[in-house]
């Protein structure tokens, strides 16, 4: 995993000193994806670009979270005919995902977007496959290659039976050679069953063979609270072994939970330094304070905010400023409301509308600069 330091215990004393997997760099629009750039944040938009101004208002919303790369489903003529306008109008880079139709792919390259996913299982052929390739290329944007569980080619499905993890590794290999006989390297590649640990094996598999930056995910991962660990499970360790450059936490329901799942997935590993923390407690018999309200009302306002800070919403002042003391600034409740401390250092009490109180605090701290300098 890199360079770890052993603490005196025996133990790792920084797990978060990861050494990345070295790959090459693509460009989604002004993202930057492998190479060592930042792993990015994506998401995809429940609506088609031939919405109108549903899509376009649910990816503003995505962008204003913090999504770094948004997809959208390409099915038809109408959406193609959208996707300049939706290019044009997204603040963040739109990617066109396209299945079973490679003419469809082919169309898409040319509106705008800043790259194609397709899936080798489903799009075609080698001759279809080259077809998309060239356009990509006419366009100077990238291709994602999604190789998933669910689509895998036809004979390779008795191997995914017996070794699904080999199988999806199988299938991104080929498409490996494929795309170099064509000579298309402009790759990301990303592996994903609905089974997180397969999902890590065959990325495992996949990564060493290559430097070809590498999509994380698992698919089709559920709802909200499960969907979210069975993602952090893959995310966390492929992440921590320094596998991935860019990811997606896939959930049913309103995408921008997989944006804050995603993000505190990075922030927590280290691999993002630019992504506020909040630390809550769980709340006891002591707390005086709406803990779970507060908390969220936080995290929803500094979403999308690219700074270093930590903020802690604590329940009780018997605890609360010496258990998040590593935050940089926070609230305990109290009898009278709450207490306002910096680095664990009680500084003034605050009454009244207690968010109101401590998110005029931490605005003042962002305005002034890096609470970490």
């Amino acid at each position: 995993m890199g360079n770890e330091e052993r603490s005196p215990c025996g133990g790792i004393a920084d797990i978060r000193k990861i050494s990345r997997r070295t790959t090459r760099r693509v460009h989604y629009g002004d993202v930057a994806v492998g190479g060592g750039a930042p792993v990015s944040i994506q998401s995809m938009s429940t609506f088609s670009p031939s919405s109108g101004g549903r899509v376009v208002e649910q990816v503003l919303e995505l962008a204003d979270a913090g999504c770094e790369i948004v997809r959208v489903s390409v099915k038809g003529d109408p959406d193609i005919d959208a996707l300049h306008a939706l290019c044009n109008e997204s603040p963040i880079p739109v990617v066109a995902d396209v299945h079973f139709d490679s003419g469809l792919a082919v169309r898409s390259a040319g509106t705008g977007v800043a790259g194609l996913r397709i899936n080798p299982g489903n799009i075609g052929g080698r001759d279809s496959v080259a077809e998309v390739a060239d356009a990509a290329a006419r366009a100077q944007i990238p291709i994602r290659v999604g190789v998933n569980s669910g689509s895998i080619e036809r004979d390779l499905r008795e191997l995914a039976g017996k070794e699904p993890a080999r199988a999806l590794c199988e299938s991104a290999e080929r498409c490996i050679a494929m795309m170099e006989d064509i000579g298309f390297d402009e790759v990301v590649f990303s592996l994903k069953s609905s089974d997180p640990m397969i999902t890590v094996e065959a990325n495992r598999l996949f990564a060493p063979g290559n430097d070809f930056p590498v999509h994380l995910g698992v698919t089709e991962a559920g709802p909200a609270l499960s969907g979210a660990a069975k993602s952090a499970v893959a995310l966390t360790l492929l992440l921590s072994e320094g596998i991935g450059d860019t990811v997606r936490v896939s959930l049913s329901g309103d995408p921008v939970g997989e944006v804050t799942a995603a993000a505190a997935v990075l922030s927590a590993l280290g691999l993002r330094d630019d992504i506020p923390r909040i630390i809550s407690c769980p709340t006891c018999g002591r707390c005086n304070i709406d803990v779970e309200g507060i908390a969220e009302r936080v995290e929803r306002r500094l979403l999308g905010i690219r700074k270093h800070i930590s903020v802690a919403v604590m329940g009780c002042e018997v605890n609360g400023p010496g258990e998040a003391k590593e935050a940089d600034i926070g609230i305990a409740g109290s009898k009278e409301g709450a207490v306002l401390f910096v680095k664990g250092k009680v500084v003034r009490r605050l009454e009244g509308d207690i968010y109101a109180g401590l998110i005029g605090e931490v605005e003042k701290m962002l305005e002034s600069g890096s609470p970490r300098k």
